[in-house]
C-alpha cells in the first residue's frame, strides 16, 4: 500500500488551493482593518476588534453552523447569491474560501495591527512634513515597516486554514475533489477504521505543523517585531 493514497494526495492539494486563496483573500482585507484598529480611537474599535477575534474562542461548529444558516437558501446570503443567480455557497469549494476567511481571520488581522501599532506615529509624521500624503505615507513607510508582521501574518493564516475542521465540515461536507480536505479525509478513514492510511495522512500533517512552528520560531527571533507570538 503506497504511503499516501491518490485520494490522500487529492485532498492535500484541495487543502493547499484552499489554504492559498484564503491566505491572499485575508492580506488584502485584513490590511485595512488592521490599519484602521492600529489608528483609529473610534468607540467602534473594541466591538469591531471584538468580532474579528471572536473565531478564537467559538467552537468552530457554533460558527460553521450558523453560517450554513446564513449561506443556506434561506438565508441572507444564500438568498443574495440565489438572485446573482450563483445558487448557495454550503458544500462548495467557493463556500469554504467564505468560510475560511471569516474563520482564519484573526489570525491575519492581529498579527498586522500589533505590527502597525509597533511603528508608532513618529515616522509618519516625519514622511508627512516631507510632503507625503496619507496614501504615500502608508505604502511608502507603513507597509515596509509593517513587512514582519504581514510573514508572519501570512504563515498563521496559510497553517490555521489547513488545520481547519469542525467549520469546513460544516460548510463543505466530505464531497471528493471539491470539499473533502485533508483533516477530513483523515477523519473519513478514521471512521471506516482505515487506520493505516489515518496514520498516514496524520504524519504528514504533524511535519507541517512542526516545521511551519520551527521556522516561525526562528523568524521572530530574528524580529521580535513580528506582531505576534506563538509559544514561548
Amino acid at each position: 500500500m503506497p504511503f499516501l493514497t491518490d485520494t490522500d494526495l487529492q485532498t492535500l492539494w484541495l487543502t493547499l488551493q484552499l489554504a492559498t486563496t484564503v491566505t491572499l483573500i485575508l492580506l488584502i482585507i485584513g490590511t485595512p482593518i488592521a490599519w484602521w484598529l492600529a489608528c483609529t480611537r473610534s468607540w467602534l474599535k473594541g466591538p469591531v476588534a471584538t468580532i474579528i477575534a471572536m473565531p478564537l474562542v467559538l467552537p468552530p461548529t457554533v460558527l460553521g453552523f450558523y453560517l450554513l444558516l446564513a449561506m443556506g437558501p434561506q438565508g441572507p446570503i444564500g438568498a443574495f447569491t440565489q438572485s446573482l443567480g450563483l445558487g448557495t455557497l454550503p458544500f462548495s469549494f467557493t463556500g469554504l474560501v467564505v468560510a475560511s476567511v471569516i474563520y482564519s481571520m484573526p489570525f491575519v488581522v492581529q498579527p498586522l495591527q500589533n505590527t502597525m501599532e509597533a511603528i508608532g506615529r513618529r515616522p509618519i509624521e516625519v514622511a508627512a512634513t516631507l510632503g507625503a500624503g496619507p496614501w504615500d505615507r502608508f505604502f511608502s513607510v507603513v507597509l515596509p515597516l509593517s513587512r514582519p508582521g504581514f510573514i508572519t501574518a501570512a504563515i498563521l493564516g496559510f497553517a490555521h486554514t489547513v488545520g481547519e475542521f469542525g467549520v469546513v465540515l460544516m460548510i463543505g461536507g466530505s464531497i471528493p475533489g471539491e470539499t473533502r480536505l485533508v483533516s477530513v479525509q483523515i477523519y473519513d478513514h478514521v471512521e471506516a477504521l482505515q487506520y493505516p492510511q489515518a496514520h498516514a495522512l496524520a504524519a504528514v500533517m504533524i511535519g507541517f505543523a512542526f516545521f511551519t512552528l520551527l521556522a516561525l520560531y526562528a523568524f521572530q527571533r530574528r524580529h521580535p517585531g513580528s506582531g505576534y507570538k506563538v509559544g514561548i
